[in-house]
Order: C-alpha cells, then sequence, then structure tokens
C-alpha cells in the first residue's frame, strides 16, 4: 500500500504546501485509491508538518510549491516529493498512479514571496 498525502485547499492542490487548509490522504494499492481522508493543518513551524505527515506513514507528498527545508526533511525520511502540480487533489493523484503526474522539481526559497509558488 502506498499512503500519498496532497497539500490542498478545498480539495484543490494549494500552491504552497505548508499554508494549506489541510491534506488529503489517500490510501491506494494496486494503483488505486482505496480510501481518502482530509487532516486539518496542524499550523505551520519549521520542520513540523513533513515529520507529523512522515508519521501517519505517507510515502508521497503532493503540493503546487514546498519551501527547501520541508523537501529535504522529506527526502531524509524517504517520502518522494512531487511539486509543481495543481487542479484537483484526487485527479492529481490518480495522475501520480498512472506515471503521469512528475514533479517540476519547482521550491520555494522566501516565504514572503510564497504567492509565486508554484510558477
Amino acid at each position: 500500500m502506498i499512503k500519498i498525502a496532497v497539500a490542498s485547499d478545498n480539495k484543490m492542490v494549494t500552491e504552497h504546501f505548508g499554508h494549506c487548509e489541510g491534506f488529503m490522504i489517500f490510501d491506494t494499492e494496486n494503483n488505486k485509491i482505496i480510501k481518502s481522508e482530509t487532516i486539518t493543518n496542524p499550523g505551520h513551524r519549521p520542520g513540523f508538518l513533513p515529520n507529523f505527515l512522515a508519521d501517519r506513514g505517507v510515502n508521497v507528498i503532493i503540493s503546487g510549491g514546498m519551501g527547501g527545508g520541508a523537501v529535504d526533511i522529506f527526502n531524509e525520511r524517504n517520502i518522494e516529493v512531487i511539486v509543481g502540480a495543481r487542479g484537483d487533489a484526487k485527479v492529481a493523484v490518480e495522475a501520480y498512479l498512472q506515471g503521469s503526474l512528475k514533479s517540476t522539481g519547482s521550491v520555494c526559497h522566501e516565504h514572503e514571496h510564497h504567492d509565486e509558488c508554484g510558477e
């Protein structure tokens, strides 16, 4: 089973990982979604969210944009990071499962410019 988290606002992939409303968590098996749930973002603190998701068994994180610190922690925890995604969260997960969603590698460098993440 692969557990995929999507940083989301109103079921859409969010532009900036740390400032999302919540995370849609999809349990997948044999490239199919078997269960999903949404958990509220417990708050943006440096280094907290990647570990929060890793401790929930997440294997993949999908977001529009993400800071380098978060990417590094996900990498250390062996969680695949997909950034540059947009649109409906479930559609993004389905695209990932089909192998058609690839990371753009778009890393946000400055929080003051978080509106530009994902571009």
